[in-house]
């Protein structure tokens, strides 16, 4: 069973149709996540911010590249108090810490104390990206679970049960992987991560899961080791 653990969440997974925040959804996983935190597992999480702003949004709006990555950033502080909210009515103790110091909504990220934080037993959530532009969650992800030496990152995928050879949504016989290394993700340019992200994630040796979050209680069982998707690793 995994100690210590980073969950990266994409904004869109907390969204539906009709809301940018759907309340079943983070209700749902708030409760997983309670099962996660009750199991004894130092837990943190980053989470992403496409249910409000996206990349393409913005380039489509015409708004120049650093200005939107500062818009994305604090979408990220936004989903992290929702996820900070669902937490704490289901009796979860959390702290929200963001690369952008915004004192009166959240902590700045200072990792002492969210290590002081982890060993206390509180959920750690990491808002505002790394604080700099040109950067994604993804790459967020990666270093705050190298900082904190996280032994694996879950990646929550909507709907998809882990890494393809090719979009199972358009290709009938794509194949699911059960194990890859870093080096196959770039080589075979499966986008599970963009490239900085995964070269961090293979030089700090920080296993990765990439699962489906919609199936209920598959967060935990990704956590005690079970196979729920697809593994990668420095050496596969």
């Amino acid at each position: 069973m995994y100690k210590r653990v980073l969950l990266k969440l994409s904004g869109e997974a907390l969204s539906s149709p009709q809301y940018a925040f759907d309340p079943q959804i983070l209700r749902k996983l708030a409760l997983e996540l309670k099962e996660v935190h009750e199991a004894g597992v130092d837990l943190a999480i980053v989470v992403g911010g496409g249910n409000i702003m996206r990349g393409k949004l913005s380039a489509e709006m015409g708004i120049e590249r650093t200005q939107a990555d500062n818009m994305g950033m604090l979408a990220t502080v936004i989903n992290a108090l929702a996820v900070q909210n669902a937490l704490e009515q289901v009796g979860v103790p959390t702290r929200v810490q963001t690369a952008i110091e915004m004192n009166r909504v959240a902590e700045p990220y200072i990792l002492r104390r969210c290590l002081r934080h982890l060993e206390k037993g509180r959920v750690v959530i990491f808002g505002a990206g790394t604080g700099n532009p040109y950067f994604s969650t993804d790459t967020t992800a990666a270093l705050r679970a190298s900082e904190i030496k996280a032994d694996v990152i879950l990646m929550a995928k909507n709907g998809v049960d882990g890494v393809y050879s090719a979009d199972p949504k358009t290709v009938k016989d794509a194949v699911r992987y059960e194990t890859l290394s870093y080096m196959d993700l770039i080589q075979k340019n499966l986008q599970v991560m963009d490239v900085t992200a995964t070269s961090m994630c293979m030089d700090n040796d920080v296993d990765l899961i990439v699962f489906n979050m919609n199936e209920s209680g598959n967060i935990l069982k990704a956590i005690k080791g079970e196979v729920v998707g697809t593994t990668v690793s420095k050496k596969g």
